[in-house]
């Protein structure tokens, strides 16, 4: 996809602030020996403080998502690093253009009338629009979107929202925003709720099985300098409930399910 001796050592410059995020994110360009990508640069000191999350962690968990992603192979996570940037250190991201939608075609998570989900779709919740029109919360049911889920289920993302499952357009599936990752405590918040209590694909439970052996040796060696012990054993955790179970997890009865706004 890219060379990532290009966002390490790319001259790094930033095109404009991206005012609807919640922290400091900007949208920039690496350029390195007549090449340049479009990436995201979320500085450290940036970061607003979470209550529930240590100050200044947030872009070493976004970096460790993408560790984790590529040990399991999925891909999910576009490629991202730690470096120095215009604002000091900071994540570095590689932008994702998302495929211009045909008219008719829905975003691989949608809100549709409540009781009209498409085919190849599974319905989340049902809930009230802001003009108290029923509707439901619906995802595209496909190979992609179900490793997300996993995926998720493994970092404990409490904030996968519709807005940060990426389309491009090629098949790929892309997810972004992985600031609130590896807590030690149950935090999933998800739009990915449609096959909760499923069986696992036995392809994907064989990742999961080899990242589990990882997490065990090299592999968390390396997140061990980006989280915490206790998170990094309770990622191991994670990873041996759903071996264990086999089936997509449950929303917790202690945390909110879906994170607000959803998109």
């Amino acid at each position: 996809m890219i060379d990532l001796d290009l966002l390490a050592q790319g001259e790094l410059s930033l095109h404009g602030r991206l005012v609807a995020a919640s922290n400091g994110t900007f949208q920039g360009s690496v350029s390195l020996d007549g090449e340049t990508a479009t990436v995201v640069y979320k500085p450290v000191q940036g970061e607003r403080p979470l209550w529930d999350f240590p100050d200044g962690t947030l872009a070493q968990r976004e970096y460790a998502a993408y560790v984790v992603s590529e040990a399991l192979g999925w891909s999910i996570v576009p490629p991202t690093l730690l470096r120095d940037g215009p604002l000091g250190e900071g994540m570095v991201q590689l932008w994702i253009d998302e495929v211009e939608l045909e008219p008719g075609e829905t975003e691989l998570v949608d809100i549709v009338p409540q009781g009209r989900v498409p085919r190849g779709w599974v319905g989340v919740l049902d809930a009230l629009d802001g003009r108290h029109n029923p509707v439901t919360l619906v995802h595209a049911d496909n190979a992609a979107l179900r490793r997300m889920a996993v995926f998720d289920a493994v970092v404990n993302n409490a904030d996968r929202k519709g807005g940060h499952v990426l389309n491009p357009g090629d098949g790929r599936v892309f997810g972004v925003d992985h600031g609130v990752t590896f807590n030690a405590d149950d935090k999933l918040r998800t739009v990915l709720w449609g096959w909760a209590g499923e069986p696992i694909p036995d392809d994907i439970l064989d990742d999961v099985r080899k990242l589990a052996d990882q997490l065990a040796g090299g592999l968390g060696t390396q997140l061990c300098e980006l989280i915490t012990a206790v998170e990094l054993t309770a990622t191991r955790e994670r990873c041996a409930s759903l071996l264990r179970t086999g089936v997509h997890p449950f929303p917790s009865d202690e945390w909110p399910a879906i994170p607000w706004p959803a998109f």
